[in-house]
């Protein structure tokens, strides 16, 4: 098992008295070689922290002395130390099949791995749980967890996932939820294949066998031009109105037996659909807002009030991980200028002072039919958004997290320089597009902005100079779930 790597020791820490440095591994922790950061994070709360370090081919036994609770200073290079736990299945909407070669091979990283659920907000199949894995989840209390539903049907499940062990994994479910654990479910609708009678059927089910389920969303395929499986196609407008139709049914239906909602349709149905979007309140503080479930909502209060209404991150045990490396959910989107974001440092090109002609939005094509409307309400006729199509994937994706570079130095040649664009920082993962380049290989500079309402207002509100925000660090490959 490969062991965890030091990348950074904070200053006057209890590990860096204790003499622990940058490229050190970790061999073991009073005694016990962790497997994760969740368990790192059990043994490094202890008071007095026993460390067998590897440096330079010698192996050296460290003690850091601290108040039990206190953090260690250390910062790991992964959060799970022995291998992810890939995925068995070959579900034929699964995006990674759908991914271009030559792209950053973490990219085609297909995991169902418990722990990514718990530590990012990955969606798991638990076609791979076992016993031991329940044990675990029980007595650490590993909550909430995310799994993937897609149907209650056994044989339709089976066959989405291509993997007969889908037809009885529901099971580790049950289980989970008749320990306590809070456990958010989601529903990839496929047109033809769990959509109508099978996506009621699906709704039933979970009314009648996972009632304590916290939350169920039901979210679209996405389909790219790379997509070898004739038979995924993206909704119409008709289909996506029929989601919207059983979804907003069976929500009255759970309100009647649960006395709660349960079960949303995502932002993208609303979209496709064209229908309003429910009201923020609708959506109970936002539990799958990263799986775009009431974005929009909580964009557009977050913009009009310049304030965030909710903490729409994952939050709970992953953010106070004293030793997870600095990337994902956990990680700070926007230092100020110079500032390094995870372990690469963002270079910043600094706006030459000159008279500023607007501001451009840059979002993609479902971003921007969020924010033209709002953008019309303040009357800043100096301030436009700007779609950018998805050249590089295709098909429809047309969600912003998955604009590339390329698109965007295409979109922005020839473009006015003396005009502010802003982009939104759930387009880089360490500082880099999808397809590996850098806002610096753009053709204009581009300031990076939190992906909140309110941070595109403060963001809007500031003049040409007034500061510049580092690329931000997040996890995508939970995404293409």
């Amino acid at each position: 098992m490969p062991f965890p790597q030091v990348v950074a020791v904070a200053p006057a820490s209890a590990a860096e008295h204790a003499g622990v440095e940058v490229g050190d591994e970790i061999r073991s922790m009073n005694g016990t070689v962790p497997r994760d950061v969740i368990e790192y994070q059990f043994l490094a709360d202890e008071a007095l922290v026993e460390l067998e370090i590897a440096r330079g081919g010698l192996v050296l036994e460290l003690a850091a002395e601290k108040h039990a609770g206190e953090p260690l200073g250390i910062e790991v290079s992964s959060a799970v130390f022995d291998r992810i736990r890939t995925c068995d299945n070959h579900c034929e909407f699964c995006f990674i099949y759908q991914l271009p070669k030559g792209m950053r091979r973490s990219l085609y990283v297909k995991d169902d791995d418990y722990r990514l659920s718990f530590l990012y907000g990955n969606f798991t199949t638990l076609t791979r749980f076992t016993e031991l894995d329940l044990e675990r989840v029980i007595t650490e209390r590993l909550s909430p967890l995310n799994v993937s539903i897609h149907a209650t049907d056994p044989d339709v499940r089976a066959r989405m996932l291509r993997n007969r062990r889908g037809a009885t994994s529901l099971r580790w479910l049950r289980a989970l939820l008749d320990n306590g654990i809070e456990v958010h479910g989601q529903i990839v609708v496929c047109p033809g294949v769990n959509d109508a009678a099978v996506l009621h059927d699906t709704l039933a089910g979970i009314l009648e066998r996972f009632p304590e389920l916290a939350t169920a969303a039901a979210v679209p395929l996405g389909v790219s031009r790379f997509s070898k499986e004739s038979a995924m196609r993206p909704h119409t407008r008709a289909e996506a109105e029929a989601v919207v139709d059983a979804v907003e049914e069976w929500q009255q239906r759970y309100r009647t037996a649960l006395g709660r909602s349960l079960v949303q349709a995502s932002d993208e149905y609303y979209l496709l659909a064209g229908r309003p979007f429910p009201v923020a309140e609708t959506y109970d503080g936002f539990p799958q807002h990263e799986n775009g479930i009431g974005m929009a909502a909580a964009f557009e209060q977050a913009f009009l009030s310049g304030r965030s209404i909710a903490d729409t991150g994952h939050g709970g045990f992953f953010q106070s991980v004293d030793g997870a490396p600095a990337v994902g959910y956990r990680a700070p989107r926007n230092p100020v200028d110079g500032a390094v974001a995870s372990s690469s440092r963002v270079e910043l090109r600094r706006r030459p002072r000159a008279v500023e002609r607007g501001v451009t939005v840059l979002t993609g094509e479902y971003g921007a039919r969020v924010i033209a409307p709002l953008l019309a309400r303040i009357g800043r006729e100096d301030v436009e958004v700007r779609a950018i199509r998805n050249d590089f994937f295709g098909g429809n994706t047309a969600v912003a997290g998955l604009l590339t570079g390329e698109d965007l130095r295409t979109a922005l040649a020839g473009a006015d320089p003396a005009r502010r664009y802003l982009l939104p920082d759930v387009c880089l993962n360490e500082g880099r597009f999808l397809d590996g380049l850098t806002p610096a290989d753009l053709p204009l500079v581009v300031e990076i902005v939190e992906t909140d309402g309110a941070a595109l207002r403060r963001a809007i509100g500031r003049r040409a100079g007034q500061g510049h925000a580092a690329t931000g660090v997040r996890v995508v490959a939970g995404a293409f779930r």
